[in-house]
């Protein structure tokens, strides 16, 4: 019998969006398509074969990420930032009606990414 994880059920948004936004942010610039494809390749093995807390620790890694002081006013990796804030976001507070310690793991990361998401939809008054 396969256990179920919950958790697998709120990555299909991460999957997709964070590749070219993370790579972006690592960049500090458009990410070249290798840079991409690397990042995908870390999301995949995570979820693959990863645990809920080595998703969460790379989240929150992301969110380390989206918290550094933007170098410059480079338009890609401000709409990276926003597109990073808004999809973790959403993952963090869909773990609050999952069984499991994730919303708990995640709780300072969620209160951080509501802050950084106030003061985003501030900015584009």
């Amino acid at each position: 019998m396969v256990k179920r994880q919950p958790w697998l059920s709120v990555t299909p948004e991460p999957e997709r969006e964070l590749p070219a936004v993370v790579a972006t942010l690592r960049c500090g610039g458009l990410a070249t398509d290798e840079a991409i494809a690397a990042e995908a390749a870390r999301i995949e093995a995570l979820v693959l074969r990863g645990t809920e807390p080595r998703w969460d620790a790379y989240l929150h890694d992301v969110v380390l990420l989206i918290d550094q002081p933007a170098s410059g006013a480079d338009p890609e990796v401000a709409r990276a930032r926003e597109v990073a804030i808004a999809v973790i976001s959403n993952h963090h507070n869909l773990l609050l009606a999952l069984p499991g310690r994730g919303a708990q793991r995640t709780e300072a990361d969620r209160r951080r990414l509501a802050q950084l998401l106030a003061t985003t939809n501030e900015d584009h008054l």
